[in-house]
């Protein structure tokens, strides 16, 4: 008789399995918990405690780690010497694993658990069966995902040892042991406050393989950190799946929303950078007022909400070609109205990044690892360098260009009035050039460019980028200062009569 250990947190199609198993002849072996549950159910399982001749023990950290066991998982079936020797000491074969993790990554995730009770959740045995199964994998099925408890059941039924799928599974393993460990390890890290230890080990799942990568040709995939999180927990709502360049997209608009949560705000984008932001007194308003920041930009472009859509702005928003639209909620007019375009991705959520969070660049052989920058972004440590402070009207200005322009690509400069952009240089090679792209931008779509303020990610390494914007006439100034030009750049301000704050931190988007 074929034997089955079974050993699960998540019960998830345990009961199908075990019947299946049952049902073929197998017999069962359980631990704890997932044995009460098959026996509650009429199946016959039998404890393993029974099979080693050990009690389970230690609060139950110890109650799969002995010889009877891996030694009936790890025997070659094909080696005569292996199969005497574990004949010898009464050890019978183990074919078949199922086996999922405890919670260790939901647990570490639960704010105030302590420290104590998160260790309590790092699974011991299980690894160790599954890594012991997996390793004969010719021989022992070993399942750590419930989505392939079917597909095993369907090849015993056919009496099909089927290699390929046995190795598959050996595989998900390995990988998912790796992926556990990780989130082991990068707890310890934080529990000892290093943010940046010498092992880095990311625990990503894959969520959805994708049509292609950037351009067609490439194959890609969508892997998140977390099931539920981020992206990931975004609801679509309406519209195509989602593509490499949407989800790179929607990333641009959530981390150019991200900066006015409790206003009324849109942010329209594109190539992952902002051709229009503003915020205004209602979502239909910020929408208006962002798309005459560069209207021709905005086809084909991705729209991000702070706050519930309605009828009216879905409707407004109907009559533009939009790849995608995300907001916190939609009302269900806006949701009928949106699904008439049948192409349209509607998703909903906040997707908040997590606390701590790494921001990753791939690069040739490695990978740069930062701090991701906080999302609040205030005018407090502000300091005025020129001879006029800015009127109260500029400040609030100053600030809605600060928050825009911390989203737009480097070399990046904003200009803004009235809580909106009116234009944007984003990704110049130099600071002027950036400053000459977003005035040429402004008076492209029809907005007079005198009485603007202007915001900008980094210092100005020479005045010419000031005498330009004072020539488009543009007042006042953001800039985080650090030059070792400044005291010629503010003198431009001051010859002007602008008005110039520094704020002492830098928002590139490399």
């Amino acid at each position: 008789m074929p034997r089955a250990l079974l050993s699960v947190s998540d019960k998830t199609g345990l009961l199908d399995l075990a019947r299946g198993l049952t049902e073929l002849g197998w017999e069962l072996l359980s631990t704890g918990g997932t044995a009460r549950t098959i026996r509650e159910s009429g199946l016959t399982v039998r404890d393993v405690s029974d099979v080693t001749g050990f009690p389970e023990m230690l609060d139950g950290r110890v109650k799969t780690l002995h010889p009877v066991v891996h030694g009936g998982l790890l025997a070659r079936r094909e080696l005569p010497e292996h199969m005497q020797a574990i004949a010898e000491h009464g050890i019978e074969p183990i074919d078949l694993v199922a086996v999922n993790l405890y919670p260790f990554r939901e647990a570490a995730a639960r704010r105030g658990l302590p420290p104590d009770e998160v260790i309590e959740q790092i699974d011991i045995g299980g690894p160790s069966m599954l890594r012991s199964a997996a390793k004969n994998f010719t021989s022992v099925w070993t399942i750590v995902d419930p989505v392939d408890y079917s597909r095993v059941l369907a090849a015993l039924h056919a009496k099909d040892d089927d290699q390929d799928l046995k190795r598959l599974l050996a595989g998900k393993v390995y990988a998912h042991t790796a992926a556990y460990d990780g989130a082991i390890a990068e707890w310890f890290a934080r529990q000892r406050g290093e943010r940046f230890p010498q092992e880095l080990v990311l625990p990503l799942s894959r969520q959805q393989s994708l049509r292609y990568g950037e351009n067609p040709g490439q194959a890609a995939a969508f892997y998140v950190e977390q099931s539920g999180n981020g992206l990931a927990g975004l609801q679509q709502k309406g519209g195509k799946e989602l593509s490499f360049n949407n989800l790179l997209d929607l990333e641009g608009a959530l981390l150019a929303i991200e900066p006015f949560s409790g206003e009324m705000a849109c942010a329209i984008i594109k190539h992952t950078t902002p051709c229009g932001v503003a915020t205004g007194t209602s979502l239909l308003d910020a929408y208006r007022k962002a798309l005459s920041c560069d209207p021709v930009s905005a086809f084909g472009s991705v729209i991000a909400f702070s706050g519930e859509v309605d009828g009216p702005t879905a409707d407004a928003v109907s009559g533009l070609f939009v790849e995608c639209i995300v907001a916190p909620k939609f009302a269900d007019e806006a949701v009928e109205i949106l699904g008439r375009k049948k192409n349209l991705r509607v998703l909903e959520g906040s997707a908040r990044w997590p606390e701590a969070s790494f921001d990753f660049k791939r690069v040739r052989g490695g990978m740069l690892v930062q701090e991701r920058p906080s999302g609040e972004i205030a005018d407090d440590g502000w300091k005025v360098v020129s001879e006029r402070a800015p009127t109260d009207a500029e400040r609030k200005d100053l600030l809605f260009a600060w928050r825009a322009v911390a989203s737009v690509k480097s070399n990046a400069i904003v200009l803004a009035r009235d809580g909106m952009t009116i234009g944007i240089g984003a990704g110049q090679m130099s600071r002027v050039d950036a400053s000459f792209l977003a005035v040429h931008k402004a008076q492209q779509a029809g907005h007079a460019t005198a009485g603007s303020v202007l915001g900008s990610d980094a210092f100005f390494p020479f005045r010419d980028g000031v005498d330009q914007a004072a020539e488009a006439g543009v007042t006042a100034i953001v800039q985080p200062g650090g030059s070792v030009k400044d005291a010629e750049v503010i003198a431009a301000a001051n010859e002007k009569g602008m008005a110039m704050v520094m704020t002492g931190r830098r928002l590139f988007r490399h």
